[in-house]
């Protein structure tokens, strides 16, 4: 069965890239690839330059943090970061980026904190 995933496309550019941030409900890692890989089933997101992504596992009542940058260096630590504030356990939250020509620096981060802000800000309540 395809999970199913959350998806906001077009959440924000700057100097040529695009960003989108999608999501589901994943309750282990296998759960977690299989929402990835159902996302890049879709050729606009398999043509992304990255699909970062982040989940906090709950084992045994421990939340087991992994995350994946896709070569966007530290943007996982970013999402992980904002799922363990928000205490969102057993969903992964997938940051695409299209890289627009124009290095953006430290701007990255802000714009995919924008966007799983985003994410998180139109979830249902505790839709975990």
């Amino acid at each position: 069965m395809a999970p199913h995933i959350i998806q906001f496309d077009s959440v924000l550019s700057d100097k040529g890239s695009k960003y989108a941030v999608s999501g589901a409900k994943a309750s282990t890692k296998a759960e977690a690839d299989a929402v990835l890989k159902a996302l890049v089933r879709k050729k606009k997101y398999a043509k992304a330059t990255h699909n970062t992504w982040a989940v906090l596992l709950d084992q045994d009542g421990q939340s087991l943090p992994v995350k994946n940058d896709d070569g966007e260096s530290g943007a996982g630590m970013v999402i992980l970061r904002m799922l363990e504030r928000e205490e969102l356990l057993n969903h992964v939250i997938i940051v695409t980026r299209w890289y627009g020509g124009t290095k953006l620096g430290g701007d990255r981060f802000r714009h995919v904190q924008t966007c799983v802000r985003h994410y998180l800000d139109h979830l249902e309540p505790r839709n975990a």
